[in-house]
């Protein structure tokens, strides 16, 4: 689990590898801190063992470019220590079929050489030289990539990789992204984009309170609000949802059952309104903010993210055809308080628009997931980025569609936004 959440980290925010196993934490242009203000307390340099264990994980998941990275970065540490942490010889054995994998034979066909040389009985080397020297071989009649001429420097034919790919990004290459902050949204957009009180007039909860609110963003329409839960109730709610945090679960489209799945790392608790005071404040309170009855909404979800913390892009409706055990309709709009700051990284982000909303202690989100049809809006498409330093904290409350007749009725054309 550390392995896949380290990889998870280092893919998705492009983290140097050297520096990683050093314990430094970079963070593009998402943080402007210098490298060194970001190792953290707590961090350690990683063995020749860690880093083998990182390319053996990189290797298991298809990933040769990584594998070769921490193999590399493993054989190094491997000559500098005293007490060993790992085997060279399985380190270039890793490192030889991972430079195979990605074309260059004669490369590894050298590595598996100065395998075969430390460890003569190797039960695969011998096996796998002779199958290099068959390519390379064969060669003149089908050239492998990498096997004109000189071998290949590893460093050059791992940059030439990173900029292979001339292709459209696919929307995980857009919320990767979104996630270390490279997205920007245009002048056009940010220019209709406004700040404002809410109207609590109609309203005797809130008449008192200057709700202040941002507009992030108008299709889908995303508001942030500021200043919703204070510092104390944000400790309760923490300090009464800890003892219940467990492994997040999602619903299976197909079956309608929840489980475990690994594009969502977290825990969770469910806390109801009426076990405590403050729960049933802070849910009158988000029921006011946002205009809908919370009768058939869901109880209040706490959530933790940890280091590597993430939910990769998803919709929070139901889309036609998917089983779901929703009973009071779909999921008409979704609130989410941030109950945290986050170091690093922790962004809810929506690869579609563009849309990065950073977590702020205190603020909170909020979007329709359906159109005024009852059709689900497919630019809600959204992600938790993963956690590179600290803790993430939300709440979240997913309000249904009964009882919101009178409150957002259905629009007078059928494409009413």
């Amino acid at each position: 689990g550390a392995a896949a959440g380290l990889l998870r980290l280092q893919t998705t925010y492009k983290l140097n590898t050297a520096h990683l196993a050093k314990g430094l934490i970079e963070h593009g242009s998402n943080l402007s801190l210098p490298t060194e203000q970001l190792k953290s307390k707590n961090s350690f340099e990683f063995t020749s063992g860690d880093c083998c264990e990182l390319g053996k994980r990189s290797y298991h998941n298809g990933d040769y470019y990584h594998t070769i990275l921490w193999m590399q970065e493993a054989l190094e540490r491997h000559e500098e220590e005293e007490e060993k942490t790992a085997d060279k010889s399985e380190i270039l054995e890793y490192l030889a079929f991972s430079i195979f994998k990605q074309g260059h034979v004669r490369h590894a066909l050298k590595i598996t050489k100065d395998l075969i040389r430390i460890n003569p009985n190797h039960p695969r080397a011998v096996g796998n030289l002779a199958y290099f020297e068959r390519l390379i071989n064969d060669s003149s009649q089908t050239n492998l990539r990498g096997d004109v001429g000189k071998d290949v420097p590893i460093d050059n034919f791992i940059v030439s990789l990173s900029q292979a790919s001339s292709q459209k990004p696919s929307e995980f290459e857009l919320y990767e992204s979104l996630c270390r902050g490279e997205g920007e949204l245009d002048a056009s957009i940010l220019s209709k984009l406004v700040c404002y009180f809410m109207d609590t007039k109609n309203s005797h909860y809130l008449r008192l309170m200057r709700v202040k609110i941002e507009e992030a963003y108008k299709k889908p329409y995303i508001l942030i609000y500021h200043d919703v839960m204070s510092d104390n109730e944000i400790q309760q709610v923490k300090k009464l949802a800890s003892p219940r945090l467990r492994r997040a679960t999602v619903q299976n489209s197909k079956t309608g059952e929840t489980e475990v799945a690994e594009y969502r790392v977290s825990k969770s608790a469910w806390l109801k309104p009426s076990e405590s005071q403050v729960v049933n404040r802070v849910t009158k309170r988000i029921q006011e903010f946002a205009k809908l009855s919370t009768e058939s909404a869901e109880d209040l979800q706490v959530v933790n993210y940890g280091i590597g913390g993430q939910y990769e892009p998803h919709y929070d409706f139901a889309r036609r055809g998917e089983k779901s055990q929703f009973k009071r309709g779909n999921r008409i709009a979704t609130w989410l308080n941030y109950m945290s700051d986050v170091e690093a990284g922790g962004s809810t982000v929506f690869p579609l628009s563009g849309v990065e909303l950073k977590p702020k202690k205190g603020t909170a989100a909020f979007w329709f997931n359906l159109h005024k049809n009852g059709e689900g809006d497919m630019l809600t498409r959204h992600a938790a980025c993963p956690v590179l330093l600290g803790s993430k904290w939300v709440s979240n409350i997913w309000f249904h569609e009964r009882e919101q007749e009178f409150l957002r009725p259905c629009g007078l054309n059928y494409d009413d936004y």
